[in-house]
């Protein structure tokens, strides 16, 4: 096939787990025996396993790996990758991605194309990183996660979503879920970081740039960092988050009155009023505050493309010479003040 990656593959044995409900796989299913045919071509085994309902990828992911593939293989959406690597975590099996569901941020963050075949195509050229994890914490409750974690009003728009629109008409479903909570109060919680309370309606917690594959909200995230960043919304007005939202599309959300921006690599998230407040995980619900939120470091072996390793590195040069600048104007500035005090 034209355009496509055939190198060798350093990988014998993969299994390659599906969502056969996943909004392109269900429509569409004969490219996935095509992206087993060129990993074949690659030099890669690669079974198919089907998901046989909601939770159980992590466990055949898990299998899989107690019977000696050396590569796990994630078809569908960012949800069911979710699952995938909660049945993977710590160990040195790699994670590769064949975007197919209604969501895949992963994907746009790793700048990987959407056709399944041309991902096949290309995993025997991406390049294994060890990374970090989000681990959410709650009473009976821990689950891990790779891209973000949102608590609060994302989290409503993802409980309330109407199933059947999201499978018919896939993102779209939660725009209208978005449209809906304008006119319904936002639940506040306080975020403890640091031993600091901020009070806020919606907080991002995020390893990635990409939200919902259009937006990017937490703009000096990477998954190559050890520290996850922390996007806090104040208040309860749903209107109000309107001009958050302008803030979003011209990348300066930052700037805007009423957002906050902190680096961390653990925070504790209660509800400050009302007690059904809810979070998300990688676009799927997960449980109600009380939680609190850890980084999990080095806990997964991901398969990203060389392109996107460059970027990153370059990016977090560019952020470290900016650091340290300012650092030295901060240094010059304190010996001017302790010489004019002299």
């Amino acid at each position: 096939m034209m355009g496509l990656d055939h190198a060798h593959s350093p990988y014998r044995r993969a299994a390659v787990i599906y969502n056969p409900y996943a909004g392109r796989l269900a429509r569409r299913a004969h490219l996935l025996q095509r992206s087993i045919d060129l990993l074949r071509q690659q030099g890669t085994q690669a079974t198919l396993i089907a998901t046989t309902g909601p939770g159980t990828a992590g466990s055949l992911a898990k299998h899989e790996i107690d019977r000696g593939v050396d590569l796990i293989v994630a078809a569908g959406g960012d949800g069911t990758t979710n699952e995938i690597l909660n049945g993977m975590v710590h160990s040195a099996v790699p994670l590769a991605i064949l975007p197919a569901g209604t969501a895949n941020v992963l994907a746009h963050e790793l700048k990987i194309k959407h056709g399944l075949l041309h991902a096949a195509g290309s995993i025997a050229s991406l390049q294994p990183r060890r990374i970090s994890l989000g681990v959410m914490r709650a009473a009976g409750f821990e689950r891990y996660f790779l891209l973000m974690a949102g608590i609060g009003l994302d989290a409503q728009i993802v409980y309330d979503i109407n199933l059947d629109l999201k499978a018919a008409a896939g993102k779209l479903a939660y725009y209208v879920g978005g449209v809906a909570q304008l006119f319904r109060p936002i639940p506040q919680f306080d975020v403890i970081v640091s031993a600091k309370i901020h009070r806020c309606g919606f907080a991002l917690i995020s390893n990635v740039r990409n939200y919902g594959g259009d937006l990017e909200i937490a703009c000096g995230a990477s998954l190559l960092r050890d520290d996850f960043e922390l996007v806090l919304f104040e208040g309860s007005s749903a209107f109000g988050y309107l001009r958050y939202l302008l803030g979003v599309a011209l990348k300066r959300v930052d700037r805007v009155r009423g957002c906050t921006v902190l680096r961390a690599t653990s925070a504790t998230f209660e509800a400050a009023s009302d007690p059904a407040v809810y979070t998300q995980i990688d676009g799927e619900l997960a449980c109600r505050l009380p939680v609190k939120i850890d980084v999990e470091p080095r806990a997964l072996t991901l398969l990203v493309p060389p392109a996107y390793l460059a970027r990153e590195e370059k990016i977090e040069s560019r952020r470290q010479k900016a650091g340290d600048r300012r650092q030295k104007q901060e240094t010059e500035a304190g010996d001017r003040r302790s010489g004019a005090d002299g």
